[in-house]
């Protein structure tokens, strides 16, 4: 089983963290660069969950909002991954089958700690 645990921790971090920057520091590039970093995830869950099909934007709700879609698109990446690990799981394959899933969940991590660093 795939441990999602470090990308759900860093994500639910950096989201409490942008719920309770000031306006200022949200100015700063802190909102614009979480939203980059929620449409980032976003993008990689639809590409996991319908492969083939282009993934849409997530939407720019505000600077006061991006703490709250950065939760939702990490969320919805944490529970793409958990699902595809257990597909691959599933079938008769190589033993790299988990490869796929476990790189694309440390990129996430990678990516999430990285902006976390910043803000």
């Amino acid at each position: 089983m795939l441990d999602v645990t470090p990308l759900q921790t860093a994500v639910d971090a950096l989201a409490d963290r942008l719920r309770s920057l000031p306006q200022s520091r949200l100015d700063q590039g802190a909102a614009a660069e979480a939203l980059a970093l929620a449409r980032q995830l976003a993008t990689r869950a639809q590409l996991i969950e319908r492969p083939g099909e282009p993934p849409y934007e997530l939407p720019d709700a505000g600077m006061f909002e991006v703490g709250d879609q950065l939760a939702v698109a990490g969320h919805d990446l944490v529970e793409a991954l958990r699902a595809a690990a257990v597909r691959m799981a599933g079938k008769t394959v190589d033993s790299d089958a988990n490869v796929a899933p476990a790189d694309e969940l440390a990129g996430a991590v990678r990516d999430v700690r990285a902006v976390a660093e910043r803000w």
